[in-house]
């Protein structure tokens, strides 16, 4: 079984950053800036990295959805959903200053992918349970 390192999650964090802020990001130097300034005539190159992005999508998310379940998503978005309002009652930014709304959530976005592709190794280190597909014979 691999172990669970810090160094493993920040590595993580660190990719879904990547593809989180190359999506999207309020500075426009981002994936939807790029395609938006020549929409609807989309060149190669944008297609290309158009379906490179897509695929790294369905795959944290399909991962971070298996990991942690309806159930976690719904739990996990609603406790960022708290945080960012509590930050927001504490005066660290305002809800009307769409920007930083915009930065709080593409956060909460990577720290949910980064848990979900995290998951698994954390429950197995915390319970100290094998992984169902590492078991091998």
């Amino acid at each position: 079984m691999q172990r669970f390192k810090l160094g493993g999650l920040g590595g993580r964090f660190v990719v879904a950053l990547v593809l989180v802020m190359a999506t999207y990001n309020p500075t426009g130097y981002c994936f939807l800036g790029w395609v938006a300034g020549s929409f609807p005539h989309i060149q190669p190159l944008q297609a290309v990295i158009g379906l490179a992005l897509l695929g790294f999508w369905i795959f944290f998310a399909h991962a971070t959805w298996q990991s942690l379940g309806t159930v976690g998503v719904v739990l996990g978005l609603a406790f960022a959903a708290a945080l960012i309002w509590l930050t927001s009652s504490w005066g660290w930014f305002s809800m009307s200053n769409h920007v930083a709304l915009a930065w709080a959530i593409l956060l909460v976005v990577t720290c949910l992918l980064t848990l979900g592709m995290s998951w698994g190794f954390m429950r197995a280190k915390a319970s100290g349970q094998v992984l169902v597909d590492e078991v091998r014979r």
